[in-house]
């Protein structure tokens, strides 16, 4: 995306300098303030009075020394306009500076370099190229101990062509994941870190602290692969004597190697873990040198190649038939030799035979075949290579054998386990073999992790790693082909060269000599197993660092200097578990599994980037594709279970526990990771997906929408009412909990903030998991009607509204409590919205309580779509209601069979699979008591006194203003008086004189005592005393058998059509519930939520 960029210069009005001169000055003063530091370029622009452009300011008396000061801040008087925002935003020129002084520095040996080196002042500008900052290191890495100790043998074994596919698989994932990685380096500026940085801030803080952590732990089991591949070459090529450990039987040689690394692994590991704790910047300075006997070894092994074509090397092999005999106990590879013609027996006859005489009894299978001696290596153009290209799989303690050999097979009744044939170790098979060799192309990070010393990382990496990738591929692939053209199947098959003296197989063909393999892969494999244990104790740091995995946060300290100390002791603890294990082969396949499960994350996290496109994906690399990423993903997780299913099982688990951990109890950090970009496209996907409407009756669930009122200072007035939604939602479904500040936004804006998040802290402390939704409106009544409406977003709406009884309804300053009420039931219904009143909310239980027994109540007087059945369902779902039992009480009129219907609601329930006891209550009609008949009278006489003294308020208040008035317009001119006189109606006069008001008051004292003189001669409405015996009745069959109960869920009355009588409807509410301790008001929503069928 090219892009051109002029900065243009903005002049002051009225300036008449010279082009030339002014650009000369602007140069010259920008040197100075480069020299300069920049406390010194604050006191020369706050001397001078100069601002960011070099143009003067103006010196003005008008201008206070205050104000001068402040327009220090601002770059120039042409850009007044933007004074406002240079308060919270940079000017260009101040952001530019910024990013051109930016310096990147890695973690680990240059910090600790910097920190011995306390003369230094500045930080040296990284340097390193393509070449010798990424290249060279991933060459290091990716050649090493595979290469020398097993290629071999897994040519051998798999034959050239399953080895190449073997070999052309691994080095696919890489480079896919090379691709991947290229793409995630040069999408900006990515600090020391490698790959755990790039991964986390793709994928977020839970998948980042999971991969960097089973990163680390593939870093670390590496460093015991390379050991024991040191310890391998040191007793087996090197210097077999130093065995503590000695075989007395030929069986028992396995066992007593493993002993040895063993012992010598943990010697190794502890020597090592000093010299990276004593001087880790001198491991860094023999990387070089550990590199050059890599690159001198795999020269070595070229030249070999080469000359086979014309000189082959001797290293003849001995068999016996087709079976191939280790030369360590025999020197002559025949049963006679002839002396002073005399023929006697070999030791290799010994070996076979009871005896040395001729007559002795030996081995059938040794009889009955010929001793014969071929060519190890008979070279590249002996056609070999056609022989090696099948594969030779074999089981534990089988013999190696020639394949077109001819043999006599023996009667075997003597035990071949003292014979001194080759043996193969273990079983071999495909994707074992691919986990063997897996590590063998790992270390393609190396270049990412140095990115803080790179000249130009977004050019160095991709260039280098593809590179090195290509360079080594091509190294494995040809050797692959080479190894099978030179070297005999036999020797290939023998992993440890007990056939050829015991010599390294791959140093019998190199060139000058085998030596130059064995010291090469010795140093290899040492200078790779201190560089692991030098970068796996970093990677831990910059985990523990990071804050998001709270139990290694200790691994974050070490030395006064940075160097990580507690890490690099847990780093060489593990490191000890994969030298207990001391097979090279077991501990293998381990360390693929988790280096796989980061490249596929890394393709994971490219693959998500892509897709979601999003603004800020903007890579400097142009040559990937999500496809390729999602190929190379693929790849990876195949190879996981290809080389064993059961460690990639036990990876993804440890990789999951670490995932939940971090996601449960971790530091919630905000890296814009590729993860919350995909949630909300999900989201996004899943809310068009959703048909905005009502959900299947057998999807319907309450979707709550949770009214608070919250008091003076924000806080939730009603904690319970919150508790009480997580035990009825138990987490599923959507909560929107919403409450209405009265006032404007631009005024409430600061207390909006302080109440969602005193509201979201009790949502945590209560476990409810939701959205919050503060409103801001004039009126308390609008608040609350606009939420009803609003809340929600396409088909993730609300579909029952749940809220508290106003306790406080009945007092007199508080008249539009019960108002706001009744509304809101009106307007749930015209919604078609359920609707759930919680009263008496503060005798609910909390979160923490637990009921031992008692009942769930359920009074079903008219049919509202089944919520009453479904919610005491629900609620028994969560601890606190759990052993509660559900108890439904149906009431029976004059006219019903108590029996039939006690029945039909049983068969009901049971198709419903709902465990319940069910009762019908017989409640006849009769009488109105007295009781209710005056409960009545004394509701309306309320009612029609609430009236009277709101009227009483209104004419005081209009009193008030009217006298206000005057006095204002006492004191205007009189074309004001004459304008406020034409805006008042007409009924108001502004001219007051003492008669007038004496008759006025009178008026009103006249008009009020009549008014309560009817109050006390009034009789009730005969609808109301209808309603309120209903009440009444009802509440006392309720009180007779639910007034124990730990919940009582009853049926909503509606609201009357005429709203004069809302504030009797309260009364009706009152009485109905009166004498009950926890009550659940529910008012269906007009359809049904509940279903018989399946």
């Amino acid at each position: 995306m090219p892009t051109n960029f002029t900065v243009v210069p903005v002049e002051a009005q009225g300036e008449e300098r010279d082009p030339a001169e002014r650009d000369a000055q602007r140069q010259e003063e920008e040197e100075d303030n480069r020299d300069r530091g920049p406390s010194e370029r604050e006191e020369r622009g706050g001397a001078g009075c100069l601002s960011g452009d070099g143009i003067a300011r103006e010196s003005s008396p008008f201008i206070s020394s205050a104000e001068m000061d402040r327009g220090n801040m601002y770059e120039g008087k042409n850009m007044a306009l933007f004074e406002e925002e240079m308060d919270s935003n940079p000017m260009v020129s101040s952001l530019l500076n910024k990013l051109a002084n930016y310096t990147n520095l890695t973690q680990g040996v240059v910090e600790h370099e910097a920190d011995e080196d306390t003369k230094r002042k500045e930080v040296k500008v990284p340097r390193m190229g393509t070449f010798i900052g990424v290249y060279l290191p991933c060459l290091q890495n990716i050649l090493g101990v595979i290469l020398f100790l097993r290629l071999t043998w897994i040519v051998g074994t798999a034959g050239v062509l399953e080895s190449f596919i073997i070999v052309f698989m691994c080095c696919a994932c890489t480079m896919l994941t090379a691709i991947s990685m290229s793409a995630i380096a040069t999408n900006g500026v990515v600090p020391a870190g490698g790959s755990y940085y790039m991964i986390s801030r793709s994928l977020g803080p839970e998948f980042g602290g999971a991969v960097g952590l089973c990163f680390y732990l593939g870093t670390t089991f590496a460093g015991a692969m390379y050991i024991l591949g040191t310890i391998e070459i040191l007793l087996t090529y090197i210097s077999p004597s130093a065995a503590i450990f000695k075989a007395e039987d030929g069986g028992e040689e396995t066992e007593a190697m493993l002993n040895n690394m063993r012992v010598y692994g943990t010697c190794i590991i502890i020597l090592m873990a000093v010299v990276v704790f004593v001087g880790v910047k001198y491991v860094n300075k023999l990387a070089l040198v550990f590199l050059a006997c890599v690159i001198l070894s795999i020269i070595a092994i070229y030249a070999g190649v080469i000359k086979t074509a014309f000189d082959p090397p001797d290293f003849p092999i001995c068999l016996l038939g087709n079976r191939t005999l280790s030369k360590r106990s025999f020197d002559v590879c025949a049963k006679f030799t002839e002396s002073n013609n005399e023929t006697k027996t070999t030791t290799l006859w010994r070996l076979f035979c009871n005896s040395s005489l001729h007559n002795a009894t030996c081995d059938d299978y040794f009889s009955l075949n010929n001793v014969t001696e071929i060519q190890g290596i008979p070279g590249i153009m002996s056609g070999v290579l056609i022989d090696n290209l099948w594969s030779a799989y074999s089981e534990k303690g089988s013999i190696v054998e020639k394949k077109d050999q001819s043999s006599v097979s023996g009667s075997e009744d003597m035990k071949i386990g003292g014979r001194p044939y080759v043996f193969t170790d273990i079983m071999t098979y495909f994707t074992m073999l691919v986990g063997i060799y897996f590590p063998s192309v790992t270390g393609i990070m190396a270049g990412s992790n140095r990115s803080g010393d790179l000249k130009d990382a977004q050019k160095s990496i991709p260039t280098g790693t593809i590179l090195a990738i290509s360079t080594t591929s091509f190294i494995y692939l040809s050797c692959i082909v080479l190894f099978g053209a030179c070297i005999e199947g036999v020797i290939l098959r023998d992993k440890f060269g007990e056939a050829v003296n015991g010599n390294l197989v791959v140093g019998t063909l190199a060139w000058p000599s085998p030596w130059v393999i064995v010291i090469g892969s010795f140093f290899s494999t040492c200078g790779a197993g201190l560089q692991s244990l030098t970068g796996a104790p970093r990677l831990l740091q910059a985990i523990a660092r990071d804050g998001i995995v709270p139990f290694i946060q200790v691994f974050g300290h070490g030395k006064a200097n940075g160097e990580p100390t507690w890490a690099l002791l847990l780093t060489a603890g593990i490191c000890e578990i994969g030298i207990l294990i001391a097979s090279l082969d077991s501990v293998a396949p381990i360390l693929s599994m988790f280096f796989l499960m980061c490249y596929m994350f890394v393709n994971l996290a490219c693959a998500v980037q892509t897709l979601l496109r999003t603004p800020n994906w903007r890579p400097r690399f142009k040559y990937y594709h999500w496809t390729l990423s999602f190929l190379g993903m693929s790849l990876c997780l195949a190879l996981m279970f290809i080389c064993s299913w059961y460690y990639a099982l036990i990876a993804m688990l440890i990789a999951g526990c670490i995932y939940k951990y971090i996601e449960y109890r971790g530091a919630e950090k905000e890296w814009g990771d590729g993860i919350r970009g995909l949630s909300l496209n999900a989201a996004r996907y899943a809310l068009l997906r959703v048909e905005d409407g009502p959900p299947h009756t057998k999807n319907w669930r309450p979707q709550l929408l949770v009214l608070l009122n919250l008091d003076c200072e924000q806080l939730v007035k009603h904690p319970r009412l919150l508790s009480f939604t997580s035990q009825l939602k138990a987490g599923k479904g959507l909560t929107i909990v919403g409450s209405v500040l009265q006032g404007t936004y631009l005024d409430k804006c600061t207390e909006t903030q302080k109440a969602e998040e005193n509201v979201k802290a009790l949502m945590g402390v209560e476990k409810t998991k939701g959205f919050c939704q503060i409103v801001v409106s004039p009126s308390f009544r609008d608040g609350i009607s606009h939420l009803i409406q609003s809340a929600g977003l396409g088909g993730m709406k609300h579909n029952t509204v749940l809220m508290a009884w106003p306790q406080s309804w009945k007092r007199t300053e508080n008249h539009f409590s019960w108002k706001n009420f009744v509304d809101t039931v009106r307007e749930t219904t015209a919604a078609q919205q359920a609707l759930l009143v919680a009263k008496n909310i503060d005798l609910f239980p909390t979160n923490q309580e637990r009921f031992t027994e008692g009942n769930i109540d359920v009074w079903w007087i008219v049919h509202d779509g089944g919520m009453l059945m479904l919610l005491p369902f629900l609620l028994r779902q969560h601890k606190v209601w759990r052993k509660c039992k559900m108890r439904i009480f149906t009431v029976a009129q004059m006219d019903d069979n108590s029996i039939q219907m006690k029945k039909d609601l049983q068969m009901f329930l049971y198709h419903l699979r709902l465990n319940a006891e069910v009762e019908v209550v017989e409640m006849f009609e009769n009488d109105i008591s007295a009781f209710t008949y005056e409960k009545t009278l004394m509701m309306e006489q309320r009612s029609q006194m609430l009236k009277q003294m709101q009227l009483s308020k209104n004419e005081r208040e209009r009193e008030a203003q009217l006298i206000h008035d005057r006095n204002t317009a006492s004191h205007s001119t009189p074309a004001v008086k004459a304008s406020v006189a034409a805006s008042v109606p007409e009924k108001v006069q502004m001219t007051w004189t003492k008669e007038k008001f004496v008759a006025e008051k009178h008026k009103n004292k006249d008009t009020n005592v009549s008014g309560f003189k009817d109050i006390f001669n009034m009789k009730p409405n005969q609808s109301n005393v209808r309603r309120m015996h209903t009440a009444v009745k009802l509440n006392g069959v309720v009180l007779n058998k639910s007034q124990h109960a730990q919940l009582v869920l009853l049926n909503m009355p509606g609201p009357p059509k005429n709203r004069k009588g809302d504030e009797n409807y309260m009364e009706f509410l009152e009485v109905l519930t009166e004498g009950l301790d926890r009550v659940l008001l529910v008012r269906g929503s007009g359809r049904e939520v509940i279903t018989i069928y399946s």
